[in-house]
């Protein structure tokens, strides 16, 4: 499993999203490589669909799930709602909850046979 954290230079809550995401990892005994991904030009926000800062990704998706119809890239501060509150890190739960989707995408599908 691969987790990316997406964030630009100074960004105030780029490292209380990386404590969450290991934090998940943990909890989850989840095996992932976690990549921190610096996004230093507007060109690199659009090309990486960067949301804003702090984003996570879990292979690819991110952990918020009404982010997938969002456009709006850049070097910009990114919120989470939270509860009805808008805060700067995506909540441990959601990112507890996007390990378990991917982890669950990986699992094999048997069937039985006759």
């Amino acid at each position: 499993m691969r987790i990316e954290i997406l964030t630009f230079e100074g960004c105030p809550y780029a490292g209380a999203a990386r404590e969450l995401v290991h934090k998940a990892v943990r909890l989850e005994a989840a095996d992932a490589a976690i990549h921190v991904i610096a996004v230093e030009t507007p060109e690199a926000a659009h090309r990486l669909r960067f949301l804003g800062s702090p984003s996570v990704r879990v292979d690819g998706v991110d952990v918020e799930p009404s982010a997938n119809d969002r456009t709006a890239y850049g070097l910009i501060c990114r919120t989470y709602n939270c509860d009805g509150e808008l805060v700067g890190t995506p909540s441990i739960e959601t990112i507890r909850a996007a390990i378990r989707d991917a982890a669950a995408l990986k699992q094999p599908r048997w069937t039985a046979s006759k």
